[in-house]
């Protein structure tokens, strides 16, 4: 069983679907932990370490943010903050007449044991900016964020279909084949 610290209920739920893929089960902790100011890679590795060693068990959190090529990869490493403050529609504004709409998410899985400092897992998946949100599915981001192998955006998709490719499911199953083969408990 893996421990996933979030307050993100849809985190959670893309999650559980990826674990259940690889017959490990998921339980969800809402522990909350400082978000340091920094990389993904720093608020991932400090999450885990301070969840890990409050409940005294291992861990995983996973910070993800969207990078926007042509805004010198705004809004990044505030993407949570940016949804909250600003949205997509000024996202949209922000890239109304620029033609590179070239975008990725990243996710950063950080593990952390009580007796272990901790790793990281780093998954992408790349995209366009839209010029209209599209979708009702997803949450944040997704509506903006079209892949062109799909020829939908991430909100037109199913969590299914989303998981066969994202972000997340790329850093979590980097991070599941390296705990499964280090059999670390």
């Amino acid at each position: 069983m893996i421990t996933f610290i979030t307050g993100n209920k849809h985190k959670v739920e893309e999650a559980k679907k990826i674990f259940h893929n690889f017959n490990i089960e998921l339980e969800h902790i809402d522990l909350g932990y400082p978000e340091l100011q920094g990389e993904l890679e720093d608020v991932a590795i400090s999450g885990a370490k301070y969840a890990s060693s409050k409940l005294r068990k291992p861990v995983i959190v996973e910070d993800a943010g969207l990078f926007i090529r042509a805004l010198n990869g705004f809004p990044g490493v505030y993407s949570s903050y940016v949804q909250e403050t600003i949205g997509n529609s000024s996202i949209l504004k922000l890239m109304e007449d620029i033609d590179d709409r070239y975008a990725e998410f990243r996710s950063v899985i950080g593990y952390c044991t009580p007796k272990t400092e901790p790793k990281t897992f780093l998954g992408r998946v790349k995209g366009q900016i839209a010029f209209q949100e599209k979708g009702d599915k997803g949450f944040a981001f997704d509506p903006l964020f079209y892949v062109e192998e799909k020829d939908k955006t991430f909100a037109e998709l199913s969590i299914e279909e989303k998981n066969q490719f994202s972000h997340r499911r790329n850093s979590l199953e980097i991070f599941i084949n390296w705990y499964k083969e280090s059999s670390i408990d």
